[in-house]
């Protein structure tokens, strides 16, 4: 007997509330095809009501102490780890991804993001300059809150992204008005109470569920919000920059990714082979950084493709709650049609496929109406088609050979996308030439996804505008004044 659907609430002004209209969106298990929620679906309405509680907390909280903005964020950062397995439950409900990397991935990653913007605020320095001419002077800058900020994430990772956001803006003394995909609303609910229950106060942080083009779109053109970060694909974020764009609004865009990993004629295989699969296909391949492109020095090419379908063939695709997956579910049969219609589209420009595509799989009845997908290898695609150039964001990976290093920098370079790379030599000389080479915002030698949370993160090209992390995400979150003062030319 199927349970009732969950209903996933707006959190506006301290409390949860559903539309004013009533409506909702129905959102299925995608590992098991069943009812899993009714998602409150918000507009301008809902989006005026946050800015009313938003704007009433606003001054209290930007005039509060940063060390006790900072024992709040800290708290928050306690509440998710006590709730690590509540929430990494939702999380996979949501995506259908493996529960076993929500629970060691995605949620601690969310309270690792707290407790280091918690942490950053009370660490930070002032700029001041001595002026000589043209009259002596004494000028340093001052950074301030904006005020009100809209936060909008993605599914992929839903609660990491979205903390990603709201922790700077909270430290640096904003007020939030968050949107998280309507695919998994779950854990943003839940990171509500959790702030509730740690003293933040009413209006600082609220969340409006939706649609993009109804409760994001209301976010982005209302005249109160005056910062804009969002996270997702390249086509909402040129749209998102239509309407900011023109009212001034800050903004920034972390887009699309196509990312290259080049594996060079001296690439130790042995090494590199778990990451570089991992990085193929963690989250079934839905992380803007996976390695999706992969360039094979020539010499290297039978080797490389003998240990790379080896270590794949051996990924277990299957129900996320057993901890033996290592790939669950997409997030929706439509986006699976879509991955799959990218695979076939390779397939017809002549591309080879080696293992996967849309090959049965055996699962267990729980999910056997689940929108799951075989790791799948394209070799020898043109660097032109579709399945090179667009984000598949999937379980899919190409396979392309080189003949020259310097050839492996140009196809790298080849997309319209500069998010991230990944390159796999023993020669650091080399490694230096070929990142200072690539058009990308993270380049990863003999490693992937390793991350220091103080470092700048964005990419280039269509892959978004400006950076977020570190010192970057407090300074896009705050705006700066400079006070100069004549000091006069002698005692």
């Amino acid at each position: 007997m199927q349970t009732a659907p969950s209903k996933v609430q707006h959190f506006i002004g301290g409390s949860f509330c559903a539309s004013e209209n009533g409506a909702w969106i129905e959102r299925e298990n995608p590992a098991t095809g069943e009812p899993l929620r009714l998602v409150a679906r918000g507009g301008a309405s809902e989006v005026q009501r946050a800015i009313c509680a938003a704007e009433k907390a606003a001054t209290p909280w930007a005039a509060t102490s940063a060390s006790e903005r900072s024992r709040v964020l800290l708290r928050i950062a306690d509440g998710i780890d006590a709730a690590l397995e509540a929430l990494a439950l939702a999380e996979s409900e949501d995506t259908g991804k493996p529960l076993s990397l929500a629970r060691s991935l995605d949620i601690p990653r969310a309270a690792a993001n707290f407790r280091f913007f918690a942490t950053a605020i009370l660490h930070e320095t002032g700029e001041s300059y001595r002026t000589e001419t043209p009259q002596h002077a004494l000028n340093y800058v001052l950074r301030k809150p904006i005020g009100i900020v809209g936060c909008i994430s993605p599914w992929n990772l839903p609660l990491y992204l979205f903390s990603w956001k709201i922790a700077p803006a909270l430290a640096a003394g904003n007020v939030v008005i968050g949107k998280p995909s309507e695919l998994a609303p779950m854990t943003a609910s839940m990171l509500c109470e959790i702030a509730s229950r740690a003293g933040l106060p009413a209006g600082v942080l609220n969340v409006v569920h939706g649609l993009g083009g109804e409760a994001g779109h209301a976010i982005v053109s209302h005249s109160q919000t005056k910062a804009i970060s969002f996270t997702g694909g390249t086509a909402t974020g040129a749209a998102i920059a239509t309407v900011a764009a023109p009212a001034f609004k800050k903004l920034s865009l972390e887009l699309g990714g196509k990312n290259p990993t080049i594996i060079c004629a001296d690439a130790d295989l042995t090494v590199a082979m778990p990451e570089i699969v991992r990085s193929a296909f963690l989250n079934q391949g839905q992380i803007c950084l996976c390695g999706s492109r992969i360039l094979v020095h020539q010499s290297r090419l039978a080797e490389f493709m003998a240990q790379f379908t080896a270590h794949v063939s051996g990924l277990r695709v299957g129900d996320p709650l057993e901890s033996e997956s290592d790939l669950g579910s997409l997030v929706s049969n439509e986006h699976r049609a879509k991955v799959q219609a990218l695979v076939q589209s390779g397939i017809d420009d002549g591309a080879k496929i080696v293992m996967g595509g849309n090959a049965p799989i055996r699962l267990s009845s729980r999910v056997a109406r689940g929108a799951f997908m075989h790791p799948t290898i394209l070799l020898a695609p043109p660097q032109e088609s579709r399945c090179v150039q667009e984000e598949i964001f999937g379980p899919v990976v190409t396979v392309q050979s080189f003949d020259r290093h310097a050839d492996a920098v140009r196809l790298a370079n080849g997309t319209r996308y500069g998010l991230a790379a990944t390159i796999w030599t023993r020669d650091l000389s080399r490694a230096h030439r070929m990142a200072s080479a690539l058009d990308a915002g993270i380049v990863w030698v003999n490693c992937w996804l390793l991350r220091d949370l103080r470092t700048p993160f964005g990419g280039t090209k269509d892959s978004g505008v400006g950076r977020e992390g570190g010192t970057e995400a407090l300074r896009f979150f705050t705006e700066q004044t400079n006070v100069c003062i004549a000091t006069g030319a002698q005692l």
